[in-house]
């Protein structure tokens, strides 16, 4: 980019637009993904659409690489590229809550966070990750799943429209009556339509939920995964549970004597009657008996927020995912053996339920390829220490080459790792694909959103 282009840049916009030469350069180009480091042209903090229409049309105009930024989760770190700009939408971080209505319209830059506290005012929520500092662009965008999903279906399920600035730079509302064919593909089509500066959610009746944590020792592995494959598909939907491999932190709730131990387990969410915890999680002794189990009442915000500590910004992270429609008694000795040889204490694999609502919508209604799919499933290196990248990595491949082989062939679009073949990315949207890549001919026929898993336009 050279100066006359950055001094157009800075005079048309009303955000701030960051140089290398800037002394926030280096601030603001990290991302959640310490491991990650690009090195931008250019980066927009864009604080309004108009803004973006900008941005977008410099970016275009000027044949220059681009790249979006909401909260900078994405674990292949798609949110930078080197050398292009990066239009970062944080300033774009507000919620409008309708409690007559039970809507949520969010800026671009939203963290689920700042969605949970608004919402929670009223009682209400919308199923959306695990973590409050997760960005609700890139997740939604992916088609989205956390605690809420047995009960109230994908993040995508439950988005009512979306306002986008496309490839031309022009502005638009996407729902079920205005540009339906986009407002499709924006529901699991990932990044590839256009900006999308505000999502208009619907809520949901939350407020305290049970939260449960139950832990077993791997000697146990076996056992628990039975029980959890035939238990929780068959159970109420109140019901959510994501089930766990990792090294217990030092950490409360955890007592000291199991700190550092490698183990197992469930984080249960249950959304029914707060007078039935006891009973509700009863059954997590039928497996066999728990090293270690917490059930207690919480405001939803509050479960939310329970990882944000443990797993901050600026760590190493290496993942990579699939969906899984069973858990077989050879993929549970895949996991028997990868979980013995968790490498460091952050690393990590979840199954996160994707069943019950969510496979109440039609497989034709949204762009996410999968609603025979029960979990979706990450493998996490995680660390510190840079030191220790190659480690994270080579764990992360090999326990996903052994568990693949097990798996319905695809991912959730947000868990593909950095470096997999294009595949993998049409594998995870099946059918769909050749659809998609029709709509964003029609929106993006120059490719010019593919820093992301990317769909090609059909030619």
């Amino acid at each position: 980019m050279d100066g006359t282009t950055l001094e157009g840049m800075r005079t048309a916009l009303r955000g701030p637009v960051i140089a290398p030469q800037d002394s926030e350069y280096d601030e603001s180009r990290k991302i959640y993904n310490a491991s990650i480091d690009r090195r931008p042209a250019a980066i927009v903090r864009c604080t309004d659409a108009a803004d973006v229409m900008d941005t977008v049309d410099f970016i275009r105009d000027h044949d220059l690489e681009l790249a979006v930024r909401g909260g900078g989760h994405s674990g292949p770190g798609l949110a930078l590229v080197d050398d292009g700009v990066t239009i970062d939408l944080s300033p774009m971080r507000w919620v409008r809550v309708d409690p007559v209505a039970k809507t949520a319209q969010v800026g671009g830059g939203t963290l689920l966070g700042d969605l949970d506290h608004a919402a929670h005012g009223f009682g209400l929520a919308t199923p959306a990750g695990i973590m409050s500092t997760t960005g609700i662009g890139g997740l939604t965008l992916g088609g989205g799943h956390g605690h809420l999903t047995r009960k109230y279906g994908l993040t995508v399920d439950n988005l009512l429209a979306a306002d986008v600035v496309l490839a031309d730079g022009s502005f638009v509302t996407a729902n079920e009556k205005d540009h339906p064919d986009l407002f499709w593909a924006l529901r699991g089509g990932g990044g590839n339509f256009g900006v999308v500066t505000s999502f208009t959610f619907r809520l949901h009746p939350v407020h305290t939920v049970g939260v449960g944590v139950t832990l077993w020792t791997l000697d146990h592995i076996r056992d628990v995964l039975q029980w959890y494959r035939d238990f929780l598909p068959q159970a109420t939907e109140d019901l959510n549970g994501f089930y766990a491999e990792l090294i217990v932190p030092p950490a409360p709730p955890f007592p000291e004597e199991i700190h550092g131990h490698k183990m197992c387990g469930v984080v249960w969410c249950w959304t029914g009657d707060l007078g039935r915890l006891e009973e509700t999680f009863a059954p997590v002794q039928e497996p066999a008996p728990p090293a270690f189990h917490f059930a207690t009442p919480m405001p939803y915000p509050a479960l939310q927020t329970m990882f944000d500590e443990l797993i901050p910004k600026g760590l190493q992270w290496y993942w990579r995912g699939d969906l899984f429609d069973r858990i077989t008694d050879d993929s549970i000795d895949v996991h028997a053996k990868y979980a013995e040889a968790t490498p460091t204490d952050l690393s990590t694999l979840h199954l996160y339920p994707v069943d019950a609502a969510a496979h109440r919508v039609n497989h034709e209604d949204t762009a996410w390829g999968y609603r025979d799919a029960v979990w979706s499933g990450v493998i996490a290196g995680i660390d510190p220490d840079p030191a220790n990248a190659e480690t994270i990595k080579q764990w992360t491949v090999d326990y996903w080459e052994a568990l693949h082989p097990h798996s319905m062939g695809a991912a959730y679009v947000n868990f593909i790792g950095a470096g997999e073949p294009q595949d993998r990315v049409k594998a995870t949207y099946r059918d769909h694909y050749d659809r998609l890549a029709a709509i964003k001919h029609t929106y993006d026929p120059h490719n010019l959103f593919h820093s992301n898993q990317n769909i090609e336009p059909a030619r």
